[in-house]
């Protein structure tokens, strides 16, 4: 079995040799496959060095989270890859967390493990607050220490995503139109409308180390307002109906947003606004791509 792990890096020395020594501990062998944004701070050196077993695609400019990995879903692709296992350059997993997600592979669905903290103290919030706080029973579960194997989701952070290659050729790469934050959610919008599911694997466990909520805090921020319009722009999911009503929600957050706190990470976004962004050609043209089942952007 040829398994790939996908690792985007950008200025992350501070965590590499704790993620790449958890893949040469890993009990199932895995490829790294290091795409850098063209980090400035000595990473791609550091891996040649230390890490000869990596194949490293050494960009010339941020291509962003999506855009990357897709880089190296494409060489998965054309390099008879039987999975591969997307992960953050800030996560590492445990020794065993891949081959308790082989175990229980279908070889079409997504799998996860459990997301923890950077010290493993704590769940990851993010992980918390999108996958134990929906009504799967995991919670419950996971309070009387009777955990199933696995646990169906809509939502779970791409800090580490195993993806049997089936999945990839349905479904494809990341949707271009998002930079950094945001592709993840679309991706699990896609497949969603392709009836394809999202498991959580609670005997697998990884560690995010980030200080907040969302890694990057000022990266997160930045044109909030606009991706989460381009996420309800791109879902494939809604109606026009269901479409209308979430445009304005959002427009509503902003405004009384605006009057409340007067946060700089609402910005100004109007109805004219949404109606260029949905006559937009790529919009429309992603979202058709999208629909249809073969290797989009890969």
């Amino acid at each position: 079995m040829k398994i790939f792990t996908i690792i985007v890096t950008y200025n992350g020395m501070k965590w590499l040799k704790r993620t790449l020594d958890s893949l040469r501990l890993s009990s199932v062998p895995i490829i790294p496959v290091i795409i850098d944004n063209n980090s400035s701070d000595g990473s791609v050196d550091f891996i040649k060095q230390n890490y000869p077993e990596a194949i490293v695609f050494q960009e010339d400019k941020n291509l962003g989270f999506g855009q990357a990995n897709n880089v190296g879903l494409k060489y998965a692709l054309e390099n008879d890859a039987d999975f591969v296992m997307l992960l953050n350059q800030d996560a590492s997993v445990e020794k065993d967390a891949l081959k308790f997600m082989l175990d229980v592979s279908d070889g079409e669905s997504m799998l996860s493990p459990v997301h923890l903290n950077g010290d493993g103290t704590k769940l990851d919030p993010q992980f918390k607050n999108s996958v134990l706080l929906t009504d799967n029973g995991m919670l419950d579960d996971f309070v009387v220490n009777n955990c199933k194997s696995t646990y169906k989701t809509r939502e779970v952070c791409a800090a580490c995503w195993l993806m049997p290659v089936s999945l990839l050729k349905k479904i494809g790469g990341f949707n271009p139109l998002f930079f950094h934050y945001g592709e993840d959610n679309n991706y699990l919008q896609r497949l969603d409308y392709h009836n394809i599911a999202t498991l959580v694997v609670p005997k697998a466990l990884m560690y995010h180390d980030r200080e907040n909520l969302f890694g990057n805090k000022r990266a997160f921020y930045k044109n909030w307002v606009y991706r989460q319009a381009l996420s309800i722009a791109t879902d494939i999911n809604l109606s026009w109906t269901s479409r209308r009503k979430a445009f304005w929600r959002l427009l509503k957050d902003c405004y009384f947003a605006r009057l409340s706190r007067g946060h700089y990470i609402f910005g100004m976004f109007s109805v004219a606004k949404i109606k260029l962004l949905l006559k937009n050609k790529s919009v429309r043209n992603s979202k058709e791509q999208e629909k249809q089942l073969k290797t989009n952007w890969l």
